[in-house]
């Protein structure tokens, strides 16, 4: 059964290669040792980003055809449009990365900006962006569609 939530959990990282992290029994909450491996998941998560940019410009520069018909020029275009977005939302992925390795070497890493209780291993091996506990993004999530 072991085996099966840690396979599970392996999945949900945010990168390949990087095994979930095992806490030891009263083990501090944010020691170095945790400290280092949301490092590591950072910096790995961001590489492979940063290298999904330049495959997206050698693709774009490879497959840039001019197209004597319409409709595949606009397909083209499109497919472009896509990509280029999907790419900027990694961009801002990145600063937020940027931030958070910045922020990683603070004593509140990994508590809730909102209510200062803990975060959560899981939570944080899930999503290590996270500024939020669970309950306080769920309420940030209601009050948005509320606004919405």
């Amino acid at each position: 059964m072991a085996t099966v939530t840690a396979m599970t959990r392996k999945s949900a990282l945010p990168v390949d290669g990087i095994d979930p992290y095992v806490e030891q029994e009263g083990e501090e909450y944010m020691n170095d040792r945790q400290k280092e491996h949301f490092r590591k998941i950072l910096t790995a998560w961001k590489q492979s980003l940063l290298e999904g940019v330049n495959k997206t410009v050698d693709h774009m520069k490879e497959d840039a055809a001019h197209f004597a018909d319409p409709a595949d020029r606009a397909t083209q275009e499109e497919e472009f449009a896509l990509e280029l977005r999907n790419r900027d939302r990694e961009r801002k992925l990145v600063r937020k990365i940027d931030k958070t390795l910045a922020f990683l070497e603070t004593e509140d890493f990994g508590y809730c900006e909102a209510c200062g209780i803990e975060i959560g291993l899981q939570r944080l091996e899930v999503r290590p962006t996270a500024e939020l506990c669970i309950d306080c993004k769920t309420t940030q999530e209601i009050k948005e569609r509320q606004l919405a």
